[in-house]
């Protein structure tokens, strides 16, 4: 730390109590100054010689008989009242930067100018700050620091101007020039062979010291370093995580700790997103996830928490489904704030529209808003990330179904490389609602491909109890599709009714069942543990005879299992009505839903 020492003389200043100071000599003194609540017992010479105010109030007193004087607004109170005296005995005077500032106001209260005497002290700091002071830069920031309860003197002296620069162009500076020793959290220096060398200095080398300062000067600090634009927007973001980790407390966990300056933490908040960089990936969005819990937690303006909705959205893929779960606020019924998490799905699927106009409020938010194209790979991280949410937030037993579908609509039409994660999902669902009717269980499958199933989520679902039956014929024929494809090269997995309708025969064989008595009401019900045993078991007799197509006993005697053409025709026909509107619904095939009847009746109600 930089200092500067004044005068030659030894430090002869005592006390007498808490609230008097006088001037050890033999010389009696002839001048009482009262700052505020101290008392100091002084001479009036050598104040005289260099200031022009304790002319003008001594003289005042001079004419009224007085030999005391009162000085009550003098910037930096008696301390620094105490400087500028000793300086006018020359006396010792150390100044450094936690001084520096309230010396240089206190001296120009005093009016010591160089009027007064040549080199006088408002000279003599005002080349201290400049050669010393401003040319540091931890000495930068503590003046900078300083500067605030000395407002607004420090401020019309420009000494916060001078501060704001100093600090700003050092963190603007390329860093092979940074020579000075600053905060960091990870070493500086390498061993290699035993021999240290010195190792580059990082973008953000700056972003720890400045997490220091009030709100206020961070605040005027970061706008001013942008305004120079040679420090990227990934560092600045980098600097408001920093200031927020260390501000807020328990921020960098995640929740909010209760507790602290109610409308401080608010400030905090709402200058933080205020100073968020425009450019999109600037600052994750896990960091504005935080922020945006915070927000709730601490009650900041609705501006500020829709800023954050809208940024959040852009790269809602960069997500995940732990930064999601935020909590309900009280008083709702559901565990997470669904409805919140629906808005951010809104505001990235809004992305290939025109983006909303740019709003302003008391908040100043500084963004491009030009439309984006989405990838299709963001798409898919989305639907994922929606799929992977929808699974965990089912969980709560209050989650309505409404709620569910909706915000799995937002994303049917995106593109998924499976529907693994829907049906998890929709699973988990049925899991923890048991009670939900079978027109629900429809409308929530409906959002789900089965074409589109693994492997292994298929055979969860041929054994998933909790599946409309209708459902679990459809993964049953497409899981026979499949394996005939696989088996037999060349072949194509069949997308319509006509080749396998075709070759259905007219009777019922081995089924009791007609197409009078297998109603929607059927095909809707969940299934028993009977009937998906008997359905896997043709399922197996379904895969045999695709692997032995020249088999004709093995092909007439699958055939024998299946139900009649007349019922297949009735089933298929009621799909359509059911999943015309619904993308997603595998009624768009025709071969699915024929097949899953092939499967179904002949488990069901069998003659003995």
């Amino acid at each position: 730390m930089k200092f500067m020492k004044l005068g030659s003389k030894p430090d002869s200043f005592q006390s007498d109590g808490d609230r008097i100071r006088y001037v050890a000599t033999e010389l009696a003194t002839d001048i009482v100054v009262h700052v505020v609540d101290v008392k100091f017992c002084l001479h009036k010479f050598p104040l005289l010689s260099k200031s022009a105010r304790l002319q003008k109030l001594v003289a005042m007193a001079s004419q009224e008989n007085r030999d005391e004087i009162y000085i009550e607004e003098i910037p930096g109170g008696p301390a620094a009242f105490e400087i500028c005296a000793k300086y006018c005995y020359g006396m010792t005077v150390t100044l450094n930067a936690y001084n520096v500032v309230a010396a240089r106001c206190a001296a120009e209260y005093l009016e010591m100018y160089d009027t007064v005497e040549k080199g006088n002290l408002i000279y003599k700091i005002d080349v201290f700050l400049n050669s010393s002071i401003f040319r540091g830069w931890k000495d930068s920031i503590i003046v900078l620091q300083t500067t605030k309860s000395l407002l607004p003197v420090s401020e019309e002296l420009k000494v916060v101007s001078h501060c704001l620069d100093s600090v700003a162009t050092k963190a603007s500076m390329d860093t092979s020039r940074v020579e000075w020793s600053y905060t960091y959290n990870r070493k500086r220096l390498s061993s290699e062979n035993g021999v240290r060398k010195p190792v580059s200095v990082p973008e953000d080398w700056w972003v720890e010291d400045l997490s220091d300062l009030d709100v206020d000067l961070y605040k005027r600090v970061i706008a001013t370093i942008k305004t120079k634009g040679r420090v990227s927007s990934r560092v600045i973001g980098e600097a408001l995580k920093t200031y927020a980790s260390k501000k807020l407390p328990g921020f960098s966990k995640g929740n909010m700790v209760p507790g602290g300056d109610l409308t401080k933490n608010q400030t905090l908040v709402e200058t933080i997103v205020g100073l968020l960089p425009r450019e999109k990936g600037s600052v994750s969005s896990s960091f504005m996830l935080r922020l945006l819990r915070a927000s709730i937690s601490l009650g900041c303006g609705e501006m500020v928490r829709t800023e954050l909705l809208r940024r959040i959205g852009l790269q809602l893929d960069e997500a995940s489904v732990a930064d999601l779960l935020i909590r309900a606020p009280p008083g709702e019924t559901t565990i997470y704030d669904v409805d919140m998490v629906e808005n951010l799905v809104k505001e990235f699927v809004m992305q290939d529209e025109s983006v909303q106009n740019s709003f302003h409020a008391e908040i100043e938010f500084e963004e491009d808003r030009k439309p984006i194209l989405l990838s299709d790979d963001s798409k898919q991280m989305v639907a994922q990330l929606v799929d992977c949410y929808l699974a965990e937030v089912s969980r709560d037993p209050d989650l309505p179904l409404d709620k569910f579908i909706s915000m799995a609509g937002l994303v049917s039409g995106f593109p998924r490389a499976s529907h693994d994660g829907i049906y998890r999902a929709i699973d988990m669902f049925l899991k923890e609602h048991p009670g939900i009717s079978k027109s629900d269980r429809k409308r929530i499958c409906r959002l789900m491909d089965c074409r589109k199933l693994s492997v292994e989520a298929c055979a969860h679902a041929v054994q998933n109890e909790r599946l409309p039956l209708r459902v679990v014929v459809q993964v049953l024929f497409f899981e026979q599709s499949r394996a005939a494809a696989t088996s037999s090269p060349g072949s194509q997995t069949p997308n319509s009714s006509g080749p396998l309708k075709n070759s259905l025969p007219g009777g019922s064989h081995g089924s009791s069942r007609s197409a009078t008595t297998n109603t929607d009401e059927d095909w809707d019900s969940v299934p028993t543990t009977e009937e998906l045993k008997a359905l896997k078991g043709e399922l197996a007799k379904l895969r045999l005879a695709g692997a032995n197509p020249g088999d004709k006993a093995a092909a007439s005697k699958v055939r024998g299992m299946v139900m009649s053409k007349r019922l297949f025709s009735k089933l298929w026909s009621n799909k359509e009505r059911d999943g015309e509107n619904s993308s997603s619904d595998t009624s768009e095939s025709p071969a699915s839903t024929n097949a899953e009847e092939t499967r179904i009746t002949p488990s069901r109600n069998r003659q003995p």
